[in-house]
């Protein structure tokens, strides 16, 4: 159930179960919207209520405005770019319907503020492409070929239509993968980053920023390594904690102060079983510095991960930054579980 309470000076006694205050009562009204685990009601709009005087044995919601918690950067999904291409696939009149529901401020929008995109391709795109790809024993070390040209076909459009609707809302970008020439197993699967060519990534980090903000999309924050420790994915790549330190502190770190890039730099970005992970990093005190908080997922884990890694550092961060549910999942089971460990869960820790 959503609530919102808003002033009503009209005499309301009648209504859905009854008025609170009784006869007359002129307080500010409750709406509220219901949402049924069987789905006979989706965020349906109730009859209003009305605060009163009256006594009644309805449960009590104290609202202390003077006891304030963490402030909140944004609400809002992935932009993956299978969701790219189906949205740039739409009519005219259908893309900007759908738009403006998704990321207006108007009664009929639920107004997105945080998109997540991925930085070359994720698991959901058509292909799988970085923005430097060289064929097979080939490198470039330069980065002379670094272009964004398969993003500006989908991704780079739709942003630029989100951002005209609204031109606030925060972007984070996360890598699958690196070019495949970077790595040891010389495959979009798996395989870890080598040491080679950590300075060679970091400017790969440096150039897609830049070219973002020429296409006037601002970058607000990255992870390093999308799911650092699962390589099952295409794309994907392993990296441990000790090596995510070692190309924050000597490489990503750095080469942002160098290019005055105040984009964010946010770790792990993994599983909630693991917050040992985002610990070891910031435990390394040349890391630290340069590390605005870690994120997560839900796959496994408790949510309470969340404080664990606060607790332990309450001078950074927390995200919460993917979770993906299947079409074969019950909606009943499913709303019950993510209103616990999402909607709530999240808050709590």
């Amino acid at each position: 159930m959503q609530l919102n309470c808003s002033k009503n000076t009209k005499d309301n006694t009648g209504g859905n179960g009854g008025n609170t205050g009784g006869t007359g009562a002129t307080g500010p009204a409750i709406s509220s919207w219901i949402t049924k685990g069987d789905g006979s009601a989706l965020l349906q709009k109730q009859a209003d209520q009305n605060f009163g005087t009256a006594a009644n044995s309805y449960p009590t919601i104290d609202v202390d405005s003077t006891h304030t918690f963490q402030s909140v950067d944004g609400f809002g999904y992935a932009l993956t770019g299978g969701s790219a291409f189906v949205i740039n696939k739409l009519g005219t009149s259908e893309k900007a319907s759908l738009l403006q529901e998704l990321f207006g401020n108007s009664d009929n929008s639920i107004g997105v503020s945080y998109l997540r995109i991925s930085i070359g391709s994720s698991d959901l795109n058509a292909s799988v492409y970085s923005y430097d790809d060289q064929a097979p024993g080939q490198s470039d070390v330069n980065l002379t070929q670094f272009s964004l040209s398969q993003d500006t076909v989908d991704l780079i459009p739709v942003l630029k239509q989100i951002l005209a609707i609204n031109p606030n809302i925060k972007i984070l970008a996360s890598p699958w993968s690196p070019p495949v020439w970077m790595k040891d197993n010389g495959n979009s699967v798996g395989g870890s980053l080598q040491t080679q060519y950590y300075d060679a990534y970091a400017r790969y980090f440096v150039k897609y920023i830049q070219q973002m903000q020429a296409n006037g999309i601002t970058i607000n924050a990255v992870t390093l390594q999308n799911e650092p420790l699962y390589g099952g994915n295409n794309p994907s790549m392993m990296m441990a904690a000790p090596q995510e330190a070692d190309f924050i502190k000597n490489n990503v770190g750095p080469a942002f102060q160098a290019a005055g890039i105040t984009t964010k730099i946010i770790i792990y970005d993994h599983n909630c079983d693991r917050p040992d992970y985002p610990i070891d990093i910031l435990n390394d005190a040349a890391a630290k510095p340069f590390v605005d908080g870690s994120a997560f997922h839900l796959y496994a884990g408790d949510i309470s991960a969340l404080s664990t890694v606060h607790n332990a550092f309450p001078d950074k961060n927390v995200y919460f930054t993917e979770l993906w549910t299947g079409a074969n999942g019950l909606f009943r089971d499913d709303l019950k579980w993510h209103l616990k460990n999402v909607m709530i869960g999240t808050f709590r820790n």
